[in-house]
């Protein structure tokens, strides 16, 4: 049995409707999306629900790890520069953070799947738009949109808008502007727009490559239309729930409850990778010569193709990459070099390339840094130069 949580994606420890979940809140969006009755056993083949108690999660063992290192830090006057470039970025992005978060809970209580599966599996150019559109809308990370990419994949959307949808999520949507924009201010525009760019980009490229066979698409023949949830209208169920919501207490109540609950959610899932990434790239600030940086990450050809290999091996979801690019940044100026190592960490990333090779098939796997990482070598060139 997959042991990756069915709504997330994230590793899966409670055990229900033969599933893994990683956390309640999962557990009840899968109910409420299959229509199921909650219970207090989840499926017959487990009499017991495993429930991981809350010390071993990620999120608690990251942040008392991250709390005695900072105390030491603060204490241990060798490591003092670890405090004080850890503290610089806390204050660069808390308002990020919480924005973000909350954001992303109420898009999680408000927005519900089939708005995205309605209109992803159109063999046409508007389901690319659709597919950015609606990956600008989501609040997970770039780990746990892998598994709804996949779910999207299973349930009726074609390769193209598959392809397109991760592109555009992990650094086009909402909660990580909100974090772009708190390290790089107004340049965090240029990142967002060049990631809608590059996935609309990919997606054309991968609907041309549907149409004449060259990628895998089941639910696509030659170009053939195969939309699911036909009978299903986003504006019928969006006038329906505005007129079945009553503006009572209880009702604004459970609400504003469940937006809590989904940003929570979120911060579970997304948090400990950013607080990961804050420490590394803290690291890196007080301890890595800035001579290495210029040598090595400067913008020229050798410093775009050495941060492109580093984005490569680097496995940290996209929370967790942000403070390191903008260390790079913030060391060369080379803001190129940031982009290609926000960008390139998805593209090529092996988790990625090896979960669509599996589910959706190797020729569309392959194509995916052939694709992709060209755009992102040649817009990083142009920042260089023109920034």
């Amino acid at each position: 049995m997959d042991k990756n949580c069915p709504i997330c994606g994230m590793k899966g420890t409670i055990q229900a409707y033969d599933h893994y979940f990683c956390s309640e809140h999962c557990i009840r969006k899968y109910e409420k999306e299959h229509k199921i009755q909650h219970e207090k056993h989840h499926c017959s083949s487990c009499s017991t629900e495993k429930k991981v108690p809350w010390y071993k999660e990620r999120l608690y063992i990251i942040t008392f790890i991250t709390t005695i290192i900072l105390i030491l830090s603060y204490f241990i006057e060798i490591l003092n520069p670890l405090f004080n470039a850890f503290v610089d970025y806390l204050k660069l992005i808390w308002w990020a953070i919480l924005i973000g978060f909350l954001i992303g809970g109420i898009i999680d209580y408000f927005i519900p799947k089939e708005y995205i599966e309605k209109y992803l599996s159109r063999h046409r150019k508007r389901t690319i738009i659709y597919s950015i559109i609606f990956g600008f809308l989501m609040s997970a990370c770039s780990h746990g949109i892998l598994a709804i990419a996949m779910e999207l994949y299973k349930k009726g959307a074609n390769t193209s808008s598959v392809i397109a949808f991760l592109l555009a999520s992990p650094w086009a949507n909402l909660p990580i502007t909100f974090l772009l924009f708190g390290f790089f201010g107004l340049k965090a525009a240029l990142i967002v727009v060049s990631a809608l760019i590059v996935a609309v980009i990919t997606g054309l490229i991968y609907q041309a490559l549907e149409r004449k066979g060259l990628v895998e698409c089941r639910h696509c023949e030659m170009g053939e239309d195969h939309p699911v949830l036909t009978d299903f209208s986003i504006i019928n169920d969006v006038k329906k729930r505005l007129d079945n919501f009553k503006w009572t207490a209880k009702n604004i109540k459970t609400a504003i409850i469940g937006t809590f609950n989904g940003s929570w959610a979120l911060t579970k899932m997304v948090m400990w990778w950013l607080i990961i990434g804050m420490l590394m790239a803290a690291f890196a600030r007080a301890y890595v010569p800035h001579d290495w940086f210029t040598a090595y990450m400067a913008p020229t050809a050798l410093g775009l193709a050495i941060t492109l290999f580093f984005a490569t091996i680097i496995e940290v979801c996209s929370e967790g990459s942000s403070p390191l690019a903008f260390e790079i940044y913030s060391q060369t100026g080379a803001f190129g070099n940031s982009f290609i190592f926000l960008m390139a960490g998805v593209a090529t990333d092996y988790t990625e390339i090896g979960l669509i090779w599996q589910n959706v098939g190797k020729k569309s796997a392959l194509w995916l840094p052939i694709i992709t990482v060209p755009q992102i070598l040649l817009l990083g060139y142009l920042f260089n130069i023109f920034l």
